[in-house]
């Protein structure tokens, strides 16, 4: 299945639009991660959930441009094994690539949520 142009460029806009607000929030809520206290202070709330809400976009984003590249590179290469099934290694290294794009997403959402304490 072939998504239109219109439809891969309102996701491209889309993702890059997400990414573009969970940076501002990290970048806005700086301050108070950064701030050193002598005594434990709870954090404040409003920073935790902009915190929790950057982490899930993070993996939820990721997972959902990993399950589309699976589809497209998984599609060529089902064709591409159809007639030569010497590729089979090259192949699982191109899908592997593709679903890598997840683990980094997990990789960066675990950082917000490190970073939140």
């Amino acid at each position: 299945m072939k998504l239109p142009a219109r439809w891969i460029l309102a996701l491209a806009t889309m993702t890059t639009a997400t990414v573009a607000v969970a940076t501002f929030t990290l970048i806005a809520a700086w301050p108070a991660l950064a701030a050193e206290t002598a005594a434990v202070v709870p954090p404040d709330p409003d920073v935790l959930r902009w915190g929790f809400a950057s982490a899930a976009l993070a993996a939820g984003l990721a997972a959902l441009g990993a399950g589309y590249a699976v589809a497209q590179v998984g599609t060529a290469a089902l064709g591409a094994l159809a007639e030569k099934p010497d590729l089979f290694g090259r192949v699982l290294v191109m899908v592997g690539l593709a679903e890598g794009i997840a683990i980094y997403g997990l990789i960066v959402s675990i950082l917000i949520l490190n970073r939140l304490g």
